[in-house]
């Protein structure tokens, strides 16, 4: 299977590793020389292209799958849509056009399309409620890769990421240092995020559909902070409540929108669809950043 891989980051990257273990063709694009440097390391092919430049993704050789893994870098709406929906509409009208188009599209979306669910589970099925001007883009871009593929004669796939953590994304000072808000944390691995979307290729899964991409077992942030405190062999961390933390004066639009959302998020579908977690709860996941926070001291 040749695959290509737009906007080659963080979960990108080990897609592309996992990938070309198994035999597969990739080719990672980014913008940046510190990107196309990133993507050699990891052991395949790179090419400089912006997904918001038609004539630039030219360069990208044809391929049986696109995975839209591209970033608005954690800026505003307006760089969001500039990515999220521009970006996603102009690779998939350019892989479409040409006379050996793809055969699917994934498209990496995030759980902060549901918005705030006061701790209630939420899946596939779930209605979408976005916070954000932000998030209200993702829910356009997840329609947009559900639907435009198929004027293409091609299918689409939305994989909808919880919370990525992993090597160089552990923030295990956040949770140890505090103080801690209360609210669940719905987390997913960053080589199950990545292997999550090569199951989905691999095996032909979930066209036209979405997946919520998240591990077994959704956690309170008190409780997971506790049990990173003693594992680390530290203090437990100081703890407040979501009405203690507003009270803060240094919390951007944004941010108290985030602490506001709360929710538990379902890997049921993922799970029935035979995907085998390699980090199926963060007890397994962040056990090599506790090895490594122990080893330190």
């Amino acid at each position: 299977m040749h695959v290509t891989i737009l906007g080659c980051g963080y979960v990108g990257l080990e897609l592309g590793r996992q990938l070309t273990a198994r035999g597969h063709d990739v080719v990672g694009v980014r913008r940046s020389d510190a990107g196309i440097d990133a993507i050699e390391a990891a052991g395949f092919d790179a090419v400089r292209a912006d997904v918001t430049d038609p004539e630039s993704l030219e360069s990208v050789p044809d391929v049986d799958a696109v995975v839209f893994a591209a970033s608005s870098g954690g800026r505003d709406a307006e760089a969001a849509r500039e990515v999220y929906a521009e970006g996603l509409r102009t690779a998939i009208e350019t892989f479409g056009e040409r006379e050996n188009t793809p055969d699917r599209l994934v498209y990496t979306s995030s759980t902060g399309v549901y918005g705030d669910h006061d701790g209630d589970w939420v899946d596939e099925q779930t209605q979408l409620e976005p916070a954000t001007e932000k998030t209200e883009v993702l829910v356009d871009a997840e329609r947009l890769a559900l639907e435009l593929p198929s004027e293409y004669g091609f299918d689409g796939t939305v994989a909808r990421f919880a919370g990525l953590y992993g090597p160089d994304r552990y923030r295990l000072e956040r949770y140890l240092e505090g103080p801690v808000t209360e609210g669940y944390l719905n987390m997913i691995h960053r080589d199950d995020a990545a292997g999550t979307v090569r199951y989905l290729l691999e095996e032909d899964r979930a066209r036209g559909e979405v997946v919520l991409t998240v591990d077994d077992e959704p956690v309170e942030k008190w409780a997971f902070a506790d049990w990173l405190a003693d594992e680390c062999d530290s203090p437990r961390p100081e703890k407040q409540t979501v009405a203690e933390r507003l009270e803060a004066d240094d919390l951007s639009p944004t941010a108290r929108q985030r602490i506001l959302v709360n929710k538990r998020c379902s890997n049921e579908k993922l799970r029935e669809l035979g995907y085998e977690f390699a980090h199926p709860t963060f007890r397994d996941g962040y056990r090599d950043a506790i090895d490594a926070y122990s080893d330190g001291r």
